[in-house]
């Protein structure tokens, strides 16, 4: 089958580009910010992702995909991808511990345009994220922040213990209209007062919003994770059509 052409930015978001780490910024013990250069950089909207490819000398190459973690800054090259190292990994484990400043790699994008949050949205927002299901969501307030946005936000961030949080100097610090509520599923730091348990009803109910007042919801984390989010916040009666969600699950790393 002949390929046609692609016209426009669509065609500039599927070629691959060059990207220069340019600073690493350690997250967690197991998590890094890579801050990447890339010329001609279209730009992106919060919740969008790119895909990284790497090439081995003898020709060998694999992709994974990486949300951008930073906000769309107008003329500015720079993106940023925090990226959590899976055990036994084929990518993650060289770009959080190998990958030096003044290395390239490949990337395209950004890709997705279901899963993004938009300045000129006012509706209230719930974001509910599980372990790196962050990152596109802290895409999302820094982007309210940096444009001034008053909607006001509510971020649920699920974690195994207090070690796995990210941002955490950065969401501690708040922003006015955002408020952020953590849940421990393995280890609670000392005198929490909810016990360290997977996700529930009243978590949800507690720290999010009623579901009349039609919030935008955004959920991200491993697959179990946001199925289980989900079905909790239909439960509770928030409207499907009002809840995306973006999940990931097990590739190699």
């Amino acid at each position: 089958m002949a390929r046609t052409a692609v016209p426009g930015r669509l065609g500039q978001r599927l070629r691959w580009q060059a990207a220069t780490l340019v600073e690493r910024r350690e997250e967690t013990p197991a998590a890094h910010t890579l801050v990447l250069s890339v010329p001609g950089w279209a730009g992106h909207l919060p919740g969008q992702h790119v895909d990284v490819r790497l090439t081995a000398e003898d020709g060998y190459s694999t992709q994974r995909s990486y949300s951008i973690a930073s906000a769309p800054e107008p003329g500015s090259d720079r993106i940023e991808l925090t990226v959590q190292q899976v055990p036994d990994g084929e990518v993650s484990p060289y770009l959080a511990e190998a990958l030096a400043v003044g290395d390239q790699i490949e990337l395209r994008g950004p890709v997705g345009g279901w899963f993004v949050w938009r300045q000129e949205q006012t509706e209230p927002v719930l974001l509910v994220a599980g372990g790196s299901g962050v990152v596109p969501l802290m895409a999302m307030i820094r982007t309210r922040r940096t444009t001034g946005n008053r909607a006001p936000f509510r971020l649920l961030y699920s974690v195994r213990t207090p070690e796995d949080r990210m941002y955490l100097p950065e969401l501690r610090r708040g922003d006015p209209g955002l408020d952020t509520t953590f849940i421990y599923t393995r280890k609670a730091p000392a005198g929490w007062r909810r016990p360290p348990a997977r996700l529930i009803a009243e978590d949800l109910a507690v720290t999010g919003w009623p579901a009349d007042f039609d919030p935008a919801v955004y959920v991200c984390g491993p697959t179990g994770f946001v199925e289980h989010a989900a079905d909790l916040l239909v439960e509770l009666g928030h409207d499907p059509a009002l809840i995306r969600t973006e999940r990931f699950g097990p590739s190699g790393g």
